[in-house]
């Protein structure tokens, strides 16, 4: 009895020890879960804290998968506007040698024929070279080498000097001298060397679509009209098919040559018109800007400067604009008048004022604008 009673004892010893063990590792798990959680939440805290972190960044830090993909998309797509431009343009190119040209030699008069063979190849030409010149010139990038460059900053993705005005392409993954933006429609950066043919082909793409859209609106009208005649006649040729009736005269056709001729016009009308107005209003916020001296992403950049110096009661001076008139002059590379004849009105190859590293003032410019911060 006394040997049951003694085994009944140890055993229940046995068993409060091991509730013991397992409440205290239980206890010990939790513990060291919790630590394991705060010592993570610590560290993440400590990882992206920053006294200058508001809703601007976060959204910019949600947006940066979207960026990275229009950025990958833009960089790969860039050969196929191109080649779209190519295509367009030379599609109403060609439109206007076979369809227009000889039509012009017809019937208007040889004042007029002069005017449309001098100003139409005038404007081709311009519009040619300066788009070649814009995706094969380099917008200019700032050297590797710190020796070369004093008083700049270090770009953050670069990790190289970066003088002033100069900002980092994240399609072409460099930085880009006086850079204004990334065109697709070039497939290159707009910055300080190609910027005046971006401009150029812009305003002269802009004037040759308007002219094309001006002077074949009376072909247009007559081109819808035979085109919506062909619809009726069409119309007209089932309706006497369905009803089978032999003793009807069936309506005339148009041929081939007739239709590709209306549709092409219709095609040359719409094209231009859209192009004039869509590339139009990018030529007249472009001209805006260089008026006030200033590029695309300058413009961000002064207006949050001109709002903090506001609240400051101070005025803000763009120390890159010396003034409407000079900064056309220094834009366009105009040193004497006749430049505006041999360097804008005719294909010029002239390299831009200064190296795009440093910003002195223009031989050009006639009086020297005070680049300061004014109270």
């Amino acid at each position: 009895m006394r040997s049951r009673q003694r085994m009944f004892a140890a055993v229940m010893r046995l068993l409060l020890k091991c509730l013991r063990l397992g409440r205290r590792r239980r206890f010990k798990l939790v513990r060291q879960v919790e630590q394991l959680w705060h010592y993570g939440h610590l560290c993440l805290r400590s990882l992206l804290y920053n006294s200058f972190t508001n809703g601007d960044v976060v959204l910019d830090s949600l947006f940066e998968p979207v960026y990275w993909l229009v950025d990958h998309v833009t960089r790969w797509f860039g050969v196929v506007f191109v080649a779209l431009v190519i295509g367009l343009t030379s599609s109403i190119v060609a439109i206007v040698y076979i369809c227009l040209l000889p039509l012009i030699l017809q019937t208007y008069t040889p004042a007029w024929i002069c005017w449309h063979l001098a100003y139409g190849h005038w404007n081709l030409i311009m519009i040619v070279f300066h788009y070649y010149m814009a995706i094969t010139t380099s917008p200019g990038h700032p050297p590797q080498a710190k020796n070369d460059l004093t008083g700049v900053s270090i770009c953050r993705k670069c990790i190289a000097p970066k003088p002033a005005r100069t900002h980092h392409c994240s399609i072409c993954n460099r930085c880009v001298l006086k850079m204004d933006h990334h065109c697709p429609w070039l497939n290159n950066c707009v910055g300080h060397y190609n910027h005046r043919y971006f401009f150029s082909f812009c305003l002269f793409m802009t004037m040759g679509c308007i002219y094309c859209s001006i002077s074949g609106w009376e072909m247009f009208r007559d081109a819808y009209a035979a085109i919506e005649r062909m619809k009726l006649l069409d119309k007209e040729r089932l309706q006497v098919a369905a009803n089978q009736t032999y003793y009807q005269t069936p309506p005339p056709t148009f041929s081939f040559r007739q239709r590709a001729f209306h549709k092409s016009v219709v095609y040359l009308w719409v094209l231009c018109s859209s192009v004039a107005l869509a590339l139009g209003a990018l030529t007249l916020w472009h001209a805006a800007l260089i008026t006030r001296g200033e590029t695309s992403i300058e413009r961000h950049i002064n207006r949050k400067e001109r709002q903090r110096l506001q609240k400051k009661g101070k005025v803000f001076r763009n120390p890159y604009s010396y003034g409407s008139w000079d900064n056309w002059k220094v834009f366009l590379g105009v040193d004497m008048p006749r430049h505006w004849l041999t360097r804008v009105l005719l294909p010029s190859p002239h390299p831009p004022h200064g190296t795009g590293l440093s910003w002195d003032l223009p031989p050009c410019v006639t009086e020297q604008h005070t680049p300061l911060l004014a109270i």
